[in-house]
């Protein structure tokens, strides 16, 4: 069968949008296509930025192309699935453009994961995947009857069936993923990275999927949730093949990247940079300084809250004293050039302590973030303990009570975000 994969060209005016809008990597369609290639299946995957392409000429690629079956990501890749968009104004968009002519069409990403029924009408398309998508869209391709996919949201009759609820993939024995020369070369980003000159095309990686832990704000239970690590020989070998594109720096786009000695032993002769994000309350003195020696550049460190109480009411299960927290992000500064510690604005951290704090980082070198206000992503703890299990309406309850509970922003945005009714433009058909 002919499948197309998308990552439409997206674009974000408007929006409360977290993550960031350079071009990465499209993971969870790059494993798609190593598995349908295995299958025995043609595959046309296109990205909208590392193809140069707009919606029309993505429209255009993929009709050109006449797939059975065109699967289009609701969020930009894995990497930002817990901090989406909450609107679907872009993908909906592609397939308007499309019009039809990519046979069946398969939405994946968090807003299926969590409210498959609103994203399946407000995109028109016929069927979507819950949870990660890759084992389900090689199913599809397969020619099992969607109604029989667990996971799988179908169209049917004006409705929308929904059979189970999200997927977990197996991801140890995921084939080492491959991507176009051209790709590499054009993706000039290095995600994350500060201080430090960049030089050389960038690239993610994915060494584990899922958490552990359970904090309160963090969206994955509806994706990427239980922890799993990928097979190390595998991984090097896709490492390995990006460094002979030209590749010299890696981000990491696991949601927790835990210690993991072999790893690191593993990466350290190959003299690439890397990123990561991670908790430091989990690593020892000597693993942190091991991390630097392998060649990390970049550590955005999860503390959230700078008082025990505020890590608590979040759910952080840190069990550790901030002053040891603080002296782990001041250890990791000394053997890694750029050092973030992440903050959420609770109530539990004062404000005049929260800024002689920030300022003893800053003098040592870490960046710490004015606390981002907490957005109830509908698969976060926070969202269903404020409003129960996410219903058709979960994506515009959570905006509009940001919206309410906030009258500023953090510094990582520039303008207050629209009301959601106005980012989609009457999305629902």
């Amino acid at each position: 069968m002919k499948i197309a994969l998308v990552n439409p060209p997206w674009s974000f005016d408007g929006s409360i949008y977290f993550g960031c809008r350079d071009e990465h990597l499209p993971i969870e369609l790059g494993a798609a296509r190593a598995l349908l290639l295995r299958a025995g299946h043609e595959v046309l995957m296109l990205d909208g930025a590392l193809d140069g392409l707009d919606m029309e000429g993505a429209a255009g690629r993929v009709a050109a192309f006449a797939p059975a079956m065109t699967v289009v990501t609701t969020a930009p890749t894995y990497l930002f699935w817990r901090c989406a968009q909450p609107e679907l104004r872009v993908p909906r968009e592609f397939l308007d453009a499309l019009g039809g002519r990519g046979g069946a069409t398969v939405a994946v990403g968090p807003h299926v994961s969590a409210t498959p029924v609103a994203a399946m009408r407000k995109l028109g398309c016929d069927l979507g995947v819950l949870g990660e998508c890759e084992e389900a869209v090689v199913e599809l391709a397969g020619g099992a009857d969607p109604a029989a996919v667990a996971g799988v949201a179908r169209s049917d009759g004006g409705g929308i069936e929904v059979n189970g609820g999200p997927r977990a993939t197996r991801f140890s024995d995921l084939p080492p993923l491959e991507w176009p020369d051209a790709w590499i070369a054009r993706h000039g980003h290095h995600h994350h990275r500060f201080g430090t000159q960049a030089a050389g095309p960038g690239a993610e990686v994915e060494a584990s999927r899922g958490c552990p832990y359970h904090c309160s704000f963090c969206a994955k239970i509806d994706f990427r949730d239980g922890y799993r690590r990928r097979d190390l020989g595998l991984l090097m070998e896709e490492i390995g093949r990006l460094k002979e594109q030209g590749a010299s720096y890696l981000y990491f786009i696991d949601e927790i990247f835990l210690p993991w000695r072999q790893l690191l032993d593993a990466l350290e002769p190959l003299g690439l940079e890397f990123g990561v994000q991670t908790r430091l309350d989990i690593w020892k003195p000597a693993m942190i300084e091991q991390l630097g020696r392998a060649g990390c550049v970049s550590i955005e460190a999860g503390v959230e809250s700078i008082t025990e109480a505020g890590r608590a009411a979040l759910d952080k299960d840190c069990r550790v004293t901030t002053e040891d927290l603080t002296e782990k992000l001041l250890i990791a500064r000394r053997h890694v050039p750029f050092v973030q510690a992440n903050l959420i604005e609770v109530d539990a951290d004062e404000a005049e302590e929260l800024r002689r704090w920030r300022d003893r980082m800053r003098e040592a070198g870490v960046w710490a973030n004015d606390p981002v206000p907490l957005y109830p992503y509908p698969s976060s703890p926070d969202y269903r303990k404020l409003f129960g299990l996410p219903d058709d309406r979960a994506w515009e309850r959570a905006h509009a009570h940001y919206l309410r509970q906030f009258d500023r922003f953090s510094d990582i945005q520039e303008a207050r975000p629209l009301p959601l009714e106005a980012l989609e433009g009457g999305a629902a058909r």
